[in-house]
This record gives C-alpha cells, structure tokens and sequence, in this order.
C-alpha cells in the first residue's frame, strides 16, 4: 500500500516539522529538564496522542467542518490561543517551567494532561494534518480514510519519539543547569515568551 521512497519523504518531511520549535516540544524540554526523562516521555507520549486525536477529526471529516465553519474555528483557536497564552504568562510569573526546586515537581498525570491540552487545543495541527497527510494519499493505493489513519498514527509515533528524544538529551543537562540559575531564568522566560507567541499566533490563525 505505502510504497517505501513515498514512505521515507513523508517520514523526513515529518520529523523536519516535528523538530521545527513549538509549545509541545518545549513542554518536553522543559520536563525534561526539571524532573528527568520519565516526565519528558510522558508529555512527549500526551503530544502524540493529541495528534493522533487530530488525525482522528480530520478522517472523520470533524477537522473540515472547522475548516469551513466560522463559528466551530473560532471557539476552538479561542480556547487553543487562550491555553498557551495562560501557559506563557504562568511560565512568565512563576519561572516554574524549568526548575530544580523539589517542590516545583509535579506528578505524572499533570504533566500529561498539560501536554494533551496543548496540542489538542491547538487548531494548527488539525488544519495542518488535514492539508499535510492527504498530499501522500493516493486513491490508487486502498481506502483514503485508512490511509489517513496510517500515516496520521506513524506521524503521532513520531511526534512521540523526537520529543522523548529531545526532552531526554535535555534531562542530561540538568546539572550542568543548576548551577547557573541565571541560565534558568532565561530558559523560562524564553519559554514562556515563546508560548505567549505561539497564543497569539493561533488567535490572528485564519481559517481560509
């Protein structure tokens, strides 16, 4: 079904973007940095099935009707904007993004949820898995629907791995980290910024 020169250029083409700097892999980084590479791996695990749950919507059809609906689009970048720029400013107050403090940790299941809402609330992976996947569909080669469905799941796998990746060579930086507090700082508010921006990205984002 997936011929493998079709299959090596989606894959490449994926991981360029996956790599390409963005909230969900400084949530990653950020974990990975604060509290170790299990924490890194659970919220690059979240990033992944937030794609996978966008890559749901558009083979069901869902990521077209916010595509086409005003009213759908706009509710959805309001909260996806809405979330990041929450994020940016608390990372802003608190600098607790990346911290070496131990009672700045926090558990698994938070740091899950913090990475899902991110992506899922985020309408531009959803528009862009919906103008992304279909380039390499070909109705020559099975049922589009499950087609979309294979490549959306190797790209969440993706997203997951690099991320892991990403946050667990961060994690190997910790101690180099902590003793230079004012390297911190600056890592927050860079990451807090950058979630600010990508808030504000998403609320001028144009559905057309």
């Amino acid at each position: 079904m997936f011929p493998f020169e079709v299959w090596l250029a989606y894959t490449a083409a994926c991981v360029l973007l996956i790599v390409s700097p963005g909230p969900d892999n400084l949530l990653a980084i950020g974990r990975g940095l604060s509290q170790g590479w299990r924490a890194a791996l659970v919220s690059s695990t979240a990033s992944g099935a937030g794609i996978l749950f966008h890559v749901l919507l558009a083979t069901c059809g869902l990521t077209l009707l916010m595509k086409t609906s005003m009213l759908v689009f706009w509710i959805v970048k309001g909260l996806g904007a809405g979330y990041l720029v929450w994020l940016g400013i608390k990372a802003l107050r608190t600098r607790s993004l990346i911290s070496f403090e131990p009672a700045a940790r926090q558990p698994m299941r938070a740091i899950f949820l913090s990475g899902l809402l991110s992506a899922v609330l985020n309408p531009k992976p959803g528009l862009f898995v919906l103008a992304f996947i279909p380039q390499f569909v070909s109705p020559a080669r099975g049922d589009a629907g499950v087609q979309m469905l294979i490549y959306g799941a190797w790209f969440a796998v993706l997203t997951c791995v690099v991320f892991a990746l990403m946050g667990t060579f961060a994690s190997r930086l910790a101690g180099l980290l902590q003793a230079r507090p004012r390297v911190v700082a600056g890592l927050n508010i860079g990451a807090g910024s950058a979630f600010v921006a990508a808030g504000l990205s998403v609320a001028t984002l144009s559905n057309k």
